[in-house]
């Protein structure tokens, strides 16, 4: 394990009987935060998930348990509140949990939830902020989320909701800020949340940006258009997980000099 060495100071104790939640970041190891890695050396039990990956979980402590607790849409995973239930009985265990989630645990990460339940239940928690791929992904492939000429803000949203119907989300809503959007978990929806767009407004020739496995060696970047989304994406074989971002901030990729002989 790393030494943290001054550091320790700094790092509050994993207290047996309690549940960190923690941030794992985007991907890359080298971006947990000094926090995170002080929960991996010291927890007895891990439950991690599915956009964790090997060379994080390898960082725990040898000797301890390790769960998987992944969700992964479309695809057989465990029942969120299966996996509360399980913090909160290993922590009644007295042992030291550590609930390890991609990027940061209350930026879609459903960490939200799970600290509301270890409350009620009277379990103490301590959260660990990570960082989240929506903002850690867009710096690794060169799309800064925020310049003074292009925008004053920028919209982090979930493309995973339902596009039509009473639960819809109000695409023209956020178009009409006319602040980039980032969009979490938008590919199984692609073409219905690009048709929205484009009811809602959007030209054709918007940029969009994908991408996909941000900040690990399997990074992979897409710019496009609004227009070419859906056929540029499946000829790119670009797939979940994915961080798509749509607007202004897109061509600076580009401005800055990525993809001309850098990642």
């Amino acid at each position: 394990m790393i030494d943290l060495g001054p550091l320790t100071r700094h790092l509050p104790e994993f207290v047996p009987g309690s549940v960190w939640l923690v941030g794992a970041g985007p991907g890359d190891p080298g971006l947990l935060t000094a926090r995170a890695i002080h929960a991996l050396a010291t927890a007895d039990v891990l439950v991690y998930d599915a956009l964790v990956g090997p060379d994080i979980v390898a960082l725990v402590r040898p000797d301890a348990e390790r769960e998987f607790a992944g969700k992964r849409g479309g695809k057989p995973s465990a029942k969120q509140r299966d996996i509360t239930e399980r913090l909160i009985e290993l922590a009644r265990q007295g042992k030291r949990v550590l609930r390890l989630k991609g990027g940061d645990p209350f930026v879609f990460g459903r960490g939200g939830e799970e600290a509301l339940a270890l409350h009620q239940a009277g379990v103490p928690f301590h959260v660990v902020p990570g960082i989240t791929a929506g903002l850690g992904g867009l710096a690794a492939a060169g799309i800064p989320a925020t310049t003074r000429d292009t925008n004053q803000a920028i919209v982090l949203m979930t493309g995973h909701y339902a596009v039509e119907g009473p639960e819809a989300t109000d695409w023209a809503a956020f178009v009409r800020t006319g602040a980039p959007l980032v969009l979490y978990m938008a590919m199984s929806n692609l073409p219905a949340i690009v048709a929205a767009f484009t009811a809602a407004g959007l030209p054709p020739d918007t940029p969009m940006g994908f991408v996909t496995r941000a900040t690990t060696p399997d990074q992979k970047v897409l710019v496009t258009t609004l227009a070419g989304a859906i056929e540029d994406t499946a000829l790119a074989g670009i797939e979940a997980p994915t961080i798509t971002v749509v607007g202004s901030i897109v061509p600076l990729r580009a401005a800055l000099g990525y993809g001309d002989g850098r990642p």
